[in-house]
């Protein structure tokens, strides 16, 4: 850090004081923002936007590991971060540097001129003048919340739009049915822009095509258009007049298989030839999607008792049962009793994650963390979430001790921390020594 400079956690909470609200869906502000600093927006290399309820992360990762297996340098833009607030913004492959944010938040804020704007919308705005910036191939560009009134949907012509499947998640703000959340993420359509949709509920798939329909946007549909089967430990891909042998993804769990599906097609719609396809596909990383854990203090007590220790940030019902699944197949493979570690959002629907576990885990270990933007559900009330859900629980003081927990009553267990991406990055930041950059939105 120079000398005397700001702290990015500093950075950060000073902005989030520019709005009273962490959450204000809303485009306005960012438009008046972007236009006082030159519409960076509109000189962006061509962009993926991608939104969906889950997998989005992933498929971001797998499209990132294609562009560069073509020799792209890609541009990234994610949220929330686990660790870092930095994880967010990749410029050309690189996680964006201290020194280089402080500058685009200074500039964002000059520019803003003490006008009210969200801490999610200015630090966006930061992203898209780096990436207008920094050059770059390609950007591919995650939505916050929801797709319609997202910050990040201001730019006017993708190259291809992706739509991961919608489920009820932050109905607060999006609305209370599946319907209603599918409006906002079909928001993202662009008239004559491709569309690009995975595996969708009935009624969430009529919106997505109605939506397509009227904005005159060619629409590709999982199941419809496009396929993928596991085939001899790998993976076939197919169209109506194409077949690819793809290999086996490098994200783990059965969802990842459909995500990468999702990421193929995306790929095809932006011109990607089967080989950067076939190296993404394996290639591609994402912390904190049913990661196995080799190192650090956690993973060393649960080594020392002959335990697997997995770490999992999904925390809505639909994450649970791509998670369940998943771990149905390791315990197919290979049989371990089943210790859930547990944190969530206070907003979450912790009965309703928690179900999907209620044949396969022994115990399920509750606790909590700090930070969040939502703040933390109480180890006692996620416990009796559990218990509402058939499933044994116990609360812990910590990770550390929920882990030796599951020692003490399992031999040889299969150890999973899930529920919460705040939970997540604590858990990877205790494995690199680091703490939490908490920051409000």
């Amino acid at each position: 850090m120079n000398q005397g400079a700001e702290t990015i956690e500093a950075g950060l909470a000073r902005l989030a004081r520019l709005h009273p609200k962490s959450i204000d869906l809303a485009l306005g502000r960012i438009e008046r923002l972007l236009a006082a600093l030159g519409d960076p927006q509109d000189r962006l290399p061509p962009v993926i936007h991608i939104t969906g309820t889950n997998g989005k992360g992933s498929t971001a990762a797998f499209l990132k590991a294609i562009g560069e297996a073509a020799g792209e340098r890609v541009h990234v833009y994610t949220t929330p971060h686990l660790v870092r607030f930095n994880e967010r913004i990749v410029l050309a492959g690189e996680i964006v540097s201290d020194d280089v944010l402080r500058d685009a938040f200074a500039r964002c804020e000059a520019a803003n001129d003490g006008a009210e704007i969200t801490f999610f919308e200015i630090t966006t705005a930061a992203a898209f003048l780096l990436f207008a910036e920094t050059r770059a191939d390609r950007v591919i560009l995650e939505t916050g919340l929801g797709g319609r009134m997202d910050a990040t949907n201001v730019i006017v012509r993708p190259q291809c739009t992706v739509i991961t499947p919608v489920s009820l998640d932050h109905q607060a703000f999006l609305g209370g049915t599946l319907r209603e959340i599918a409006g906002e993420k079909a928001g993202i359509i662009k008239p004559g822009v491709p569309v690009v949709c995975g595996p969708q509920a009935p009624e969430v798939m009529a919106v997505i095509e109605a939506t397509a329909r009227r904005a005159q946007a060619p629409l590709t549909v999982w199941e419809r258009d496009f396929t993928i089967r596991p085939e001899h430990g790998g993976l076939v891909y197919e169209e109506e007049n194409l077949l690819w042998d793809l290999p086996a993804p490098g994200l783990k769990g059965p969802h990842q298989i459909a995500n990468a599906a999702l990421a193929a097609a995306a790929a095809r719609a932006c011109g990607y030839d089967q080989s950067a396809v076939r190296t993404g596909v394996a290639q591609a990383r994402w912390p904190a999607r049913l990661q196995r854990l080799g190192s650090g203090p956690l993973a060393q007590i649960a080594q020392g008792g002959g335990a697997e220790l997995w770490l999992d940030g999904g925390h809505n019902p639909a994450a649970a049962e791509a998670l369940a699944a998943a771990l149905g197949e390791m315990e197919a493979a290979r049989e371990r009793p089943l210790v859930l570690i547990c944190a969530m959002s206070r907003n979450k629907d912790a009965q309703g994650y928690l179900r999907w576990f209620s044949t396969l885990a022994a115990r399920v270990i509750t606790v909590s963390f700090s930070g969040g933007r939502e703040g933390a559900m109480s180890a006692q009330a996620l416990a009796e979430a559990a218990r509402s859900a058939s499933l044994p629980a116990q609360t812990a003081a910590g990770l550390v001790e929920a882990v030796h927990d599951a020692l003490e009553d399992y031999p040889s267990p299969r150890i999973v921390i899930c529920g919460s991406l705040y939970l997540a990055g604590e858990v990877l930041a205790l494995e690199a020594g680091d703490s939490v950059q908490a920051t409000p939105g």
